[in-house]
């Protein structure tokens, strides 16, 4: 611990940019797909203000459980679908995947196109581990 403090006293440019970078990457992951939700978050948004939940993971394991009402649109196939979400684009989508993974780049998507988004933190897994419903 005495070595890192005489590091940062020995160089703070290195470490500074080392900070600007980190605060900018953190910064740019965050804004990049929407705003994080959690799972009881994600329930208030749909029974307040009718938010819409998209699926993005594959068929197969859509069919095995989702959330009630989502809507399943494979994250690979995202792009070429967005114009079947035109009807919801009023609400709040959020984005759902396994864990987590894809609903960053999902999020992309569908800001460049106009929609309010966010994700859900965890996925499907989250959403599991809390024993919140889940339909076949």
């Amino acid at each position: 611990m005495e070595q890192l403090f005489e590091f940062i006293g020995n160089h703070p440019f290195l470490v500074g940019s080392f900070l600007i970078i980190l605060i900018l990457f953190i910064r740019n992951e965050v804004a990049r797909g929407g705003q994080s939700v959690s799972a009881q978050e994600l329930v208030n948004l749909v029974n307040r203000d009718g938010a819409v939940v998209v699926d993005v993971r594959d068929n197969a394991e859509f069919s095995s459980g989702h959330i009630v009402d989502s809507i399943n649109i494979p994250h690979t196939s995202l792009a070429d679908r967005v114009s079947e979400l035109e009807k919801h684009k009023e609400k709040t989508i959020v984005v759902a995947c396994k864990m987590g993974q894809h609903s960053g780049t999902a999020g992309t998507v569908l800001r460049k196109a106009g929609f309010n988004v966010s994700r859900l933190k965890g996925g499907i897994t989250e959403w599991r581990n809390q024993n919140l419903p889940v339909v076949k």
